[in-house]
This record gives structure tokens, sequence and C-alpha cells, in this order.
């Protein structure tokens, strides 16, 4: 109670507490700083009277801050080296570099009577070096610049000539070189070891077997596993940005994009959610390389849609589509599958019996032969036309009109667009005509041209047995497991037990690729 009668006026009184009084004059001045508003945002309300408040409050502010702006004056460091020849070289003497050149103060920077210059400098027992092969260079040349002797290098490559041959050893390859010491001074040194992978399956290795002895060649088989590599992804946004993500070499992506392209319209044609599929030719030795080749098998997989298989065959390395086709060549495609029976220029006509200008080729094919577009056109005739029976004329760009004649019976219609390769007719004998055969015209700028000037598209198609093999091929392909080639290779009970224990040291050395 008597805490109560010194801390606090009765409350009769009308006396209050001082910290209570300060607390709400505190409130009222934030209340009324927070009326005032003098920062608003200047990104709303432009132009207002608000907005203007707050440009004046931003510029007051800005004026404050560089009137506190510091001054730039001089700052005192330290006092400039005496011109005293003495201190300076006291300076001089405590540099790094005599501490470099083997002085422990710096003041004896000089050798003394007691320093003899040698009479020979002292010489690495052996030198070991990487040499590689340049494009059109020899072996022997290059074991030259390595230092090796003329007749040693000579030696070598006719002992690695007898185990493979010089010119298949691919440029880029890497050779592993240790000389010996010098027998006499000014002479070459020995060859004491030489070590380079001539093939991906093979590592050769050139030594002595006796110190003075002659130089031996030591074959190494390396085993080798041919798995194919299979990598399939998403297209997403881009097709090449996809794969090359999915781990496939720029190379292979390259003849995937050539060859699906002149299956679809990369462009148009392949959309996001389509799913990629090539198998790339693959070698993992089993000492750890590993070493990509050209593509196999190119893939692309339309939902819904006709899908894309490609695979390489034959010697010249054609793509060929699952049904056995192979690649389109050329210029523009032939309109049917038949020889030439009758060419361009003038001759005497078959029903007419007098000379006439034949202005176009007659292809030989039976009655009903489907008949395609050379190439992209729309329909500018489709119907009958005299002399030619039924036909059909195609405008296609730069100029070029074709006419297909004689059709026992018409495909398309006048105003429609047609793709290279679909079918606008069939062959038949209508019009002047003594057979089943097709007339072709082609005009440029509306006068006719020699169609035969125009090469046509070659398509070479598989049959019996090379067409049974190809299936057979294409189907043991496709059943490559997608990264099954990317495991590493199990060593053989063999290659287990003559496998030398790895020293600490070897590990820095890492190995090399062989490309």
């Amino acid at each position: 109670m008597a805490f109560e009668a010194a801390g606090s006026a009765p409350a009769g009184d009308g006396s209050r507490n001082p910290s209570s009084a300060i607390r709400q004059l505190r409130e009222k001045a934030y209340a009324r700083i927070e009326a005032l508003d003098i920062a608003p945002d200047l990104g709303s309300d432009i132009g207002s009277r608000r907005w203007f408040r707050g440009l004046g409050t931003f510029v007051g502010l800005s004026v404050v801050a560089l009137a506190f702006w510091p001054d730039f004056a001089p700052l005192e460091a330290a006092s400039p080296l005496p011109d005293d020849a003495e201190v300076r070289g006291e300076y001089r003497s405590h540099m790094i570099t005599p501490l470099g050149l083997g002085a422990d103060t710096g003041r004896r920077m000089g050798p003394t009577a007691l320093v003899r210059p040698l009479a020979e400098a002292p010489e690495r027992p052996q030198m070991q070096m990487l040499a590689t092969l340049g494009r059109g260079d020899s072996l022997d040349r290059t074991l030259r610049r390595a230092g090796v002797s003329s007749e040693e290098a000579d030696q070598v490559a006719s002992l690695i000539g007898r185990a493979v041959s010089l010119e298949d050893i691919e440029p880029g390859t890497q050779i592993d070189i240790t000389l010996g010491r010098r027998p006499a001074p000014g002479e070459s040194r020995p060859l004491d070891q030489l070590n380079l992978r001539a093939r991906f399956d093979l590592e050769l290795k050139v030594a002595r077997l006796d110190e003075d002895g002659p130089l031996a060649l030591t074959r190494r088989l390396i085993r080798v596993d041919e798995t194919p590599l299979r990598i399939r992804g998403t297209v997403g946004d881009s097709l090449y940005r996809s794969a090359r993500a999915a781990g496939a070499p720029a190379s292979a992506i390259q003849a995937y994009l050539k060859a699906v392209g002149q299956e679809v319209n990369l462009q148009r044609d392949v959309r996001s959610t389509d799913q990629f599929d090539m198998i790339i030719s693959h070698r993992r030795a089993a000492t750890g390389e590993r070493q990509a080749g050209q593509l196999l098998f190119a893939g692309l997989e339309r939902g819904s849609r006709n899908g894309v298989q490609l695979m390489r065959w034959g010697k010249d390395g054609e793509f060929y589509s699952a049904d056995g086709e192979g690649e389109e060549k050329g210029g523009l495609m032939a309109p049917v599958p038949g020889p030439m029976s009758s060419r361009y220029g003038m001759r005497r006509h078959p029903i007419l019996g007098y000379r006439r200008m034949h202005a176009g080729v007659d292809f030989r094919a039976r009655h009903g032969t489907p008949i395609v577009a050379v190439t992209d056109g729309r329909v500018t005739g489709a119907g009958r036309m005299g002399g030619c029976g039924n036909a059909v004329r195609l405008r296609h760009s730069n100029g070029i009109d074709t006419r297909y004649c004689h059709m026992s019976r018409v495909s398309v219609r006048r105003g429609q667009s047609v793709k290279r390769g679909q079918v606008i007719g069939y062959v038949g004998s209508t019009g002047l005509s003594t057979g089943p055969h097709l007339h072709y015209e082609m005009y440029r700028g509306g006068k006719h041209v020699n169609p035969a000037s125009v090469s046509f598209v070659t398509r070479r198609q598989l049959s019996g047995e090379d067409l049974t093999k190809f299936r057979d091929t294409l189907q043991n392909l496709k059943k490559v497991e997608e990264g099954a080639a990317l495991a590493d290779l199990s060593p053989t009970a063999e290659e287990a037990a003559s496998e030398e224990p790895a020293r600490e040291i070897d590990k820095l050395d890492q190995p090399r690729k062989i490309g």
C-alpha cells in the first residue's frame, strides 16, 4: 500500500502519469505524420496534387543527400623514398628477386669465391613425352620430331607396319614415348619404350626386352562390345536441343534431321509431343574408352499420325523405310514408275499419220497404274482436254506447269492443292491414244519445254531376299534397349586374373579418349 501512495496519485486529484502522457503525444504525432502523406507512390495519380507533393519530398531528400556529399581531398600516405643510394640499395636487397636467387638476407646477392661453375649440366636419366600424329603426317616423321633417332624411327615404323597398316592409324592418335640416357654427349637418346592405340581394339607396345637388346613389338587385343546406342525422347520446343540434351552426338542429330526431313516437314508436321528415336553405332572397350559412329536408325513416333521408321542399309549407306523403300534422289518425282517410250520432239503421229511436234514424253505403264504429282502444286484443270483425253493440269512454283494426259480416271478436282507424290489419276488410253500410257508435258512461262531435261527422283525398292534380310535386321535393331550401351563392360575371368594391382600414383593418370 505504501508503494501505491508513492508511485501514483489519487484518482480524484486530476494528475496523470508522465509516461502515459508522453506515449499519447507520440501517438498523436505519428497520426499527424501519417495523415500528411508526404511520400505517396509516384507511379499512381500522376499529375495530381498528391503526386506533386510526393515529387517535392523526393526532390527535397535528394538535395539533402547531395548536401552531405563528402569533399575530395588528398589522403596522407607514407613519406616518399629518401633520395639516398645507400637507402635504395637497402630496400632493393629485401626484394623477392634476390631471395629467389638464394640469398638469405638479401645482402649476399653475388657468388663468392667458393662457387665453381659445373663442367657440364646433368641430364635426366629418362624423358617422357606425348606425341600426336598429325593429319597428313607419317609415323616416322612424328617420332623424329619427338627426339627419336632416324634409325630407330624407321625400325619402329617397320615393326608397327607388320601389325597394322600405317595408313589405318587415324590422325590425332597419341603416342607415349620414353627416351633413355644418352650413351655419349651430343648423341641421340635411345628409345626405351613406345605405346600407341593403333586401333580401337588394338594397343601396340615397342620396348627392349633387355637393357641393351633390340626393340620388340608386343600386341594387346582389347575386347570391344558393339551394342548400338539407342536414344529416345520428346521433341519439346526444339528437336535438336532435346536430342542433344538426351546425349546424342551432334553429327548423328544432323544425319537424323536430314533423313527424317525427306519424309516429313520438320517445321510444320512435327509437334512438341512427338517422340524421336535414334540408334547410333557404338563401341565400348574393356579399357573404358567409347566411340560413337554413324546413325543406323531414325524413327519419329507421331501418335495417331503416320510415323517414320528409317534404317541405313547397303554398301552405299542409304536410308530405307520400314517397307523397304529407299531415299529419293534427284529433282522432280517421276509421275509413274514405268520407262519412257517416246521422247520430246518432232515425230510422225501414230494416229493422224503426219509429222507434228510431240510436246512431251510418253511413259509406258499398265492400265490403272497410279499417276502422281511430280512436286507440290495446285490443280488448274481436271477433266476432258481434247486429244489428251482425260487429263490433269498442275501449276507449280517458279512459273512451272505440268499436264498428265490419257488418264482412265481423274482423282482430283480443279482448285485443289496437291502434294508431291500424291495420286492425281490413273493410266488409261483416252483421247488420241493407241494404248495405255501416260503423256506428260511441262511448261515454263506458258511455253512447253522438254521434260527430259529435268532430272527425276529415283527411289530404290528392296525385294525378295534383300527385303527379307532388311526386315530381319530392322526387327533385331529395334530390340536394342534404351541406354543399354552405356553400361561398363564387366571384366572376364582372364582379364581379372591378368590385371595388375593399381598403384596410387597411377590413379592420377586419367584414361585418354581415342576419337
